[in-house]
């Protein structure tokens, strides 16, 4: 293990992050599970699919 992360591991036991920050990153890794999950169950929606263009081509004028 890197001194670095013992480091920052001892100045988190010295000071742990406040009850807001805590809540914040549980929130933000349950919305990426929640998102997992959709994708994961329904696939992913077509329309959100980009369609890859060839080198040297030029995407068609309507």
């Amino acid at each position: 293990m890197n001194m670095r992360w013992l480091l920052r591991m001892k100045r988190w036991a010295d000071r742990p992050p406040s009850r807001g920050r805590v809540k914040f990153v549980f929130y933000i890794i349950l919305a990426c599970a929640m998102l997992y999950a959709y994708e994961y169950f329904y696939g992913w929606p077509e329309f959100l699919t980009v369609e890859k263009i060839g080198r040297g081509r030029t995407m068609p004028r309507f």
